[in-house]
């Protein structure tokens, strides 16, 4: 086996631009698989992280994705508001510990405006229970500050003290601005890799104020003016929804029995875990979508090392023919080109993964500092093992394909070759 290998080494170190070609080839195609696996993997770790450390969300009465999806993605409507009496008596509840209020339904050139109050900035988490930082400015304190996510600083161009204009609704146009109180940026988040990133944050009493004389959805007299607002008290009437932490997770189900039996009003309580999860099964066309791929790319890298292969062995049936007059068996041909194909893969393997994490390396820290998507760099999961060895093993069986003719041609031919 020892002489088999370095004879096999040797064979391979003769035949340098073909092996280096059929090498790339197979690297390359681990470098995708891997590749997207990461990129699969690290999307739903994300998407899954969007929100943590919250026990319950609460809205008006809905499906569980439906209510997800405008309070944590801030997509689509709520299909109705829930009245702040009772936002206050959950608050109070003996088993809460904390609440998030949200009020939806404003924006500023495409972004949404949330409006909630300092327990946001306290309470809301993500990720592995990240906490929310300022990478300038403070929270909000007065009635027409807003804090803005690092998307919304990058694509508009906002620094701190920028004015901004806040639209009713999603339609930015002129009848529909609020323009009789612009807001000014006091703070910018930190990125996040969340719907965070794409918010606007003001205060529960400043979408009060601006919404003065809108009370029938559209404002038909004088607007007031930003100072004579400042001077009067705002307490919400309605919110669209709040988050919820409990004292203990053990009370969580009975919690969210006692918010959808509420007979005040119909309500929706849901676990984001559950409901995450729930959202995601019905994305995954699109996560088998990249296996697939991944998957073809692989193959068409097989099939290059196999056309190489095969395209060579027509040249090497001298160099059979002289093994064979120097004592080698069939069986030793077919060895030889099996191990000549496993050494090529095994490289490929060894060189793609080298590149991939390479390029991890790179580009983590300018993802985390342009997306706020933190990419872990550890070592090969069990799964990611197991689609290596996949290869590796793949890469034997189709090594098989030129031994076998090579075993063929090595008992037919002599010294004198037929082209």
């Amino acid at each position: 086996m020892k002489n088999l290998l370095r004879l096999a080494i040797n064979s391979l170190l003769n035949r340098k631009a073909t092996v280096l070609l059929s090498l790339f080839t197979i690297a390359i195609s681990v470098l995708l698989l891997l590749g997207v696996e990461q990129v699969r993997t690290q999307a739903k770790n994300s998407f899954a992280n969007t929100i943590s450390g919250t026990d319950l969300i609460v809205g008006a009465r809905s499906g569980q994705i439906n209510l997800l999806l405008y309070s944590v993605f801030r997509i689509g409507n709520a299909t109705n508001n829930i009245d702040w009496k009772t936002y206050q008596d959950f608050k109070d509840h003996k088993s809460v510990k904390w609440t998030v209020p949200f009020s939806l339904g404003d924006s500023h050139q495409g972004f949404r405006v949330l409006g909630t109050n300092q327990d946001y900035f306290k309470h809301y988490k993500f990720g592995k229970k990240q906490p929310l930082t300022f990478a300038q400015g403070k929270q909000f304190d007065q009635l027409f500050e807003a804090v803005i996510g690092a998307d919304v600083a990058q694509t508009l161009g906002y620094e701190l003290d920028s004015p901004m204009v806040l639209a009713h609704g999603m339609k930015d146009i002129g009848f529909s601005k609020h323009d009789n109180a612009p807001f000014k940026v006091i703070g910018i988040l930190a990125p996040t890799g969340t719907p965070v990133d794409k918010t606007i944050h003001v205060s529960l009493e400043a979408i009060e104020a601006i919404h003065v004389g809108w009370e029938s959805g559209a404002f038909l007299g004088h607007a007031p003016s930003a100072d004579s607002l400042e001077a009067r008290e705002f307490e919400p009437k309605q919110i669209t929804a709040f988050l919820m932490g409990l004292k203990s997770k053990i009370h969580t189900f009975h919690v969210q029995r006692e918010v959808n039996d509420y007979r005040l009003e119909p309500l929706s309580a849901i676990v984001p875990g559950i409901a995450l999860h729930e959202l995601w099964s019905l994305m995954s066309v699109a996560e088998q979508a990249l296996l697939i791929v991944s998957v073809f790319v692989v193959i068409a890298g097989f099939l290059g090392m196999l056309a190489s292969l095969l395209t060579s062995l027509n040249e090497r049936r001298r160099e059979m023919a002289i093994l064979r007059a120097l004592g080698a068996r069939p069986h030793h041909i077919f060895s030889l080109l099996v191990v000549e194909t496993g050494i090529i893969c095994g490289l490929g393997i060894m060189l793609g993964m080298g590149l991939l994490y390479l390029i991890l390396a790179i580009a983590s820290p300018i993802i985390q500092q342009n997306f706020g998507l933190a990419i872990n760099i550890t070592a090969p999961s069990q799964y990611e093992l197991m689609l290596v060895a996949c290869i590796q093993l793949s890469g034997l069986l189709i090594g098989i394909i030129p031994a076998i003719s090579a075993y063929r041609q090595s008992l037919s031919d002599g010294m004198t070759i037929r082209i």
